[in-house]
């Protein structure tokens, strides 16, 4: 099933996102983690994509098992900033291949190495491809702070109305912890003309060290409130994992409470974390 028919349902939509093993040894663990996830009955899941394609043919894999065998439609990622032309067309047909018919393209983060695409620099090249190569759902990323590369958010919105009028049916947030930022941002994009469907991104921090690197990776602010729940729960596992769980569930039941039908969950393939706030929020998603 397509994602753009599930958003236009009338009801809030919840999904959840798991990521694929690096190597082979690891796929059975993560495999067996993605399926607890989809055992939540989610409206549907998303698999992530590893820098270069190196885990490409495992997304496909979990995307196409747990799909069919669970029946949860999939969105698989694809990024381009290292891969040719050529490996973009070959992934694109083992998904067509597989049944997936949503796939969220993307960028990528720059490799470590430094070694860019020659055919690729930015997600709306990608876009272009994709569109003419299948009939698939197409969703990308957005920023409710800005892309932490673009200085300007005028300009970061510019690039993303680039991308939804290059054929883009919905997108996804990065994470965020404060609410108001992200209605803020929707105010803005919808001032600008976009008016796709933007499903909000939370993170359940349930880490003290998830927290720290999720910041640097993504420039993302963090509200001081949840800096002292970090302060004072972050050397304590279980306390910090009640409490991260909590505060995503809260910031969940501000967004709909406020209109927003559409949540996504970054599960870093811990169902426990994802069905604590499934659990949270057993009625309010009935």
């Amino acid at each position: 099933m397509k994602i753009s028919e599930i958003l236009k349902q009338d009801k809030v939509t919840f999904s959840l996102e798991v990521f694929p093993p690096k190597t082979s040894e690891k796929y059975q663990a993560v495999a067996a983690a993605a399926r607890k996830v989809a055992e939540l009955h989610p409206d549907f899941m998303s698999v992530t994509y590893g820098a270069g394609g190196g885990t490409g043919l495992y997304t496909a894999d979990i995307a196409q098992e747990i799909q069919e065998k669970q029946g949860v439609p999939m969105l698989a990622h694809l990024t381009c900033v290292s891969s040719s032309r050529e490996h973009v067309q070959k992934m694109v047909r083992v998904y067509k291949e597989k049944g997936i018919e949503n796939i969220l393209t993307l960028r990528g983060d720059i490799p470590r190495d430094g070694v860019l695409s020659q055919d690729y620099r930015h997600a709306v090249d990608l876009i272009h491809d994709v569109r003419e190569l299948g009939d698939f759902c197409l969703g990308g990323a957005c920023y409710p702070e800005g892309h932490v590369e673009t200085p300007h958010k005028a300009d970061d919105i510019r690039y993303l109305k680039e991308k939804v009028d290059a054929g883009l049916d919905f997108l996804t947030t990065q994470m965020f912890f404060d609410n108001n930022i992200f209605y803020n941002f929707l105010y803005r994009i919808r001032e600008r003309g976009i008016c796709c469907p933007v499903i909000a991104g939370i993170m359940p921090i349930t880490k003290a060290r998830q927290l720290e690197r999720s910041v640097a990776m993504s420039g993302t602010d963090v509200p001081q409130r949840f800096r002292a729940i970090v302060d004072r729960f972050g050397d304590d596992e279980a306390k910090m994992k009640q409490a991260g769980i909590i505060y995503a569930t809260e910031q969940i039941v501000d967004l709909i409470a406020n209109g927003i039908k559409h949540i996504h969950v970054y599960t870093m393939n811990n169902p426990e974390v994802a069905g604590g706030i499934m659990n949270n929020l057993s009625e309010i998603l009935k």
